[in-house]
């Protein structure tokens, strides 16, 4: 199982965690989408993914000048667990407004 502290920490940040919500449907979404919806520059978007990939979450696949991410499909069900229990305990609308 990944390291816990890494995946606590990764997550511990407002835009990792809007990041990880619109990831955890398994779909593949390009960092240009995920910009638009969280509101945020490529640069700090480039950071907060480079985060979630080294914690593990999410794999990223390069798409001409754009780079694709999706949750990591390996993830152990007790990772998705904890992941899905953060999610639960704090709704969308108030990691929106973090």
């Amino acid at each position: 199982m990944q390291d816990i502290v890494s995946i606590l920490s990764a997550l511990a940040e407002p835009t990792r965690l809007a990041a990880i919500r619109l990831l955890w449907d398994g779909e593949e979404h390009c960092v240009c989408e995920l910009m638009k919806k969280i509101d945020a520059s490529q640069s700090r978007m480039s950071r907060h993914m480079a985060a979630l990939k080294v914690a593990g979450l999410v794999i990223d696949r390069r798409d001409a000048q754009w780079v694709r991410y999706r949750r990591h499909p390996k993830l152990a069900p007790e990772v998705v667990a904890i992941v899905d229990a953060i999610m639960a305990a704090t709704p969308q609308a108030e990691a929106d407004a973090a």
